[in-house]
């Protein structure tokens, strides 16, 4: 059976550009990634947990900024491996340089029975369309097209701030 994580894609304009807000996953296997290795702030739930429950969450755990205001249901992504992401747009702002994660213990080196607690997200930033597009994963990519048409096909989305 797929595991299932839910997240929240937050843009705003700047310039009259778009911008999407991404993370960038923290850990030793990530730290030297940067092309591709980005991803909206999200996070796997359970059968007790709503989807949109769990995008709120993660949100909140992953940067410490708010998730308010209307959320915009995209199309959910089966990954590369497998697991399904159910995301939700919602145009928000937050100070990237601010943002804090809460962490995870893993044994690093593999083998020496040391346990490090490493962030769960190491970075955060805004970044235009263009710039997403090359910075997350790929299996993810879809949420930022299909965020353009609807922006696009509902001006009243795209300026509300």
């Amino acid at each position: 059976m797929a595991k299932h994580s839910a997240g929240l894609l937050m843009y705003r304009y700047r310039d009259d550009i778009l911008e999407v807000f991404l993370v960038h996953p923290g850990g030793p296997f990530w730290a030297g990634k940067d092309l591709g290795a980005w991803s909206i702030p999200k996070g796997e739930h359970g059968p007790d947990e709503t989807p949109v429950d769990a995008a709120r969450r993660e949100f909140g755990e992953e940067t410490a900024c708010p998730s308010t205001g209307d959320l915009l249901l995209l199309t959910p992504l089966r990954q590369p491996s497998c697991k399904v992401i159910a995301a939700w747009a919602f145009q928000g702002d937050c100070d990237a340089g601010a943002s804090r994660s809460n962490t995870f213990s893993l044994e690093w080196p593999p083998g020496s029975g040391r346990r490090v607690e490493f962030p769960e997200v190491d970075r955060t930033a805004w970044f235009s369309l263009d710039e997403a597009r090359a910075k997350i994963s790929r299996g993810q990519l879809g949420f930022l097209e299909e965020l353009q048409l609807i922006l696009a096909q509902r001006p009243e989305q795209a300026r509300k701030l």
